[in-house]
C-alpha cells in the first residue's frame, strides 16, 4: 500500500537527515571548543539579569553551549530508535495476503526490527514529531547564542567585533555594521515552533487510523530539515569570523 510506503521512505529518509544533523553539531562544537581555548585566561563578565555578576573565563562561559549542543546531538540520535522499526509490510491497515517476509525486508533496508501493530504503524507520527522537537532544540539554543552575540556585538557592550562578510550596512548610515545573519537565526526560531505546533494540531484528535491530514508531515518535516541544516551552517561560519575585545570585558568587571 501507499501507506506503509511512504512511512518507510520517510523513515529511511529521516534517518540520513538525523546522522546529517549529529555531524552539523558535532562540528559547532568543536568550532567552539575551538574558540575557547583561545580564551582561557579571557575574564569576563557573568551576567545575571543582564546585570555583572561574577567574573569568570570566557572558555567558561563559551563552554556552556557545548553542553547544550552535545544535548541536542543526543536528542536527535535516541530518535534513530523509534526510526529503526521497518514500517514496510503492514499495507493500508492491516497488512497484506502476500506471502511477504517481514524480517528479511527489514534486514535489506537496515531496520533494527519490523513494527509491531499495523493500526499504529499507519497512524504514527510519533517520529515526525521527535525530529521536530529536536529541531526546535537546537534552534533554541541557536536563537540563545545569536542573542548573547547580538548584544556582546552592539556598540554599548563593544565585547566582540563581527567579521565584515557577516554584516551589512545601511544605505542612509554607513558607519552601521548590523549582524543580520545573527539576527536571522534568531528570527528562524518561530517557524520551528510553527512546524511542531502545526503537527501537534494536525495529530491530536486524529482517529485510527490513516487520514489524508498526515500526508502534510513531509513538507513541515523537509522544512525544519533544510532550515536548520542552514542555521547550523550560519552559527558554525559566525563562530569562526569574529573577534573577542579583551580590554573591553576586563573593563566592564569595574
Amino acid at each position: 500500500s501507499r501507506n506503509d510506503q511512504v512511512i518507510t521512505d520517510l523513515k529511511l529518509w529521516l534517518k540520513k537527515a538525523t546522522k546529517k544533523m549529529t555531524i552539523l553539531l558535532d562540528n559547532t562544537n568543536s568550532n567552539i571548543l575551538n574558540l575557547a581555548q583561545k580564551n582561557i585566561r579571557t575574564i569576563m563578565p557573568g551576567f545575571t539579569h543582564l546585570k555583572n555578576a561574577q567574573p569568570l573565563s570566557l572558555a567558561h562561559y563559551l563552554l556552556a553551549y557545548v553542553e547544550m549542543f552535545k544535548r541536542d546531538k543526543r536528542k536527535f540520535k535516541n530518535n534513530l530508535e523509534f526510526l529503526d522499526e521497518n514500517p514496510l509490510g503492514v499495507g493500508a491497515l492491516s497488512g497484506t495476503s502476500f506471502k511477504i517476509d517481514r524480517s528479511f525486508t527489514t534486514k535489506k533496508l537496515k531496520f533494527k526490527k519490523p513494527t509491531n501493530n499495523s493500526v499504529d504503524t499507519v497512524s504514527d507520527r510519533d517520529f515526525v514529531l521527535d525530529f521536530l522537537y529536536s529541531s526546535l532544540a537546537c534552534s533554541l539554543h541557536i536563537s540563545r547564542i545569536a542573542e548573547e552575540l547580538i548584544i556582546w556585538n552592539s556598540d554599548a557592550f563593544n565585547m566582540i567585533s563581527l567579521n565584515d562578510k557577516l554584516v551589512t550596512g545601511s544605505s542612509i548610515m554607513p558607519q552601521k555594521k548590523n549582524p543580520d545573519p545573527l539576527e536571522y537565526l534568531r528570527g528562524k526560531t518561530g517557524i520551528f515552533i510553527g512546524n511542531i505546533n502545526f503537527m501537534i494540531s494536525i495529530l491530536k484528535g486524529l482517529p485510527l487510523s490513516y487520514f489524508k491530514d498526515l500526508q502534510d508531515d513531509k513538507k513541515k518535516v523537509f522544512d525544519t530539515y533544510d532550515r536548520l541544516k542552514s542555521s547550523i551552517m550560519i552559527t558554525n561560519e559566525i563562530l569562526n569570523n569574529f573577534k573577542v575585545n579583551k580590554k573591553k570585558m576586563l573593563s566592564l568587571l569595574r
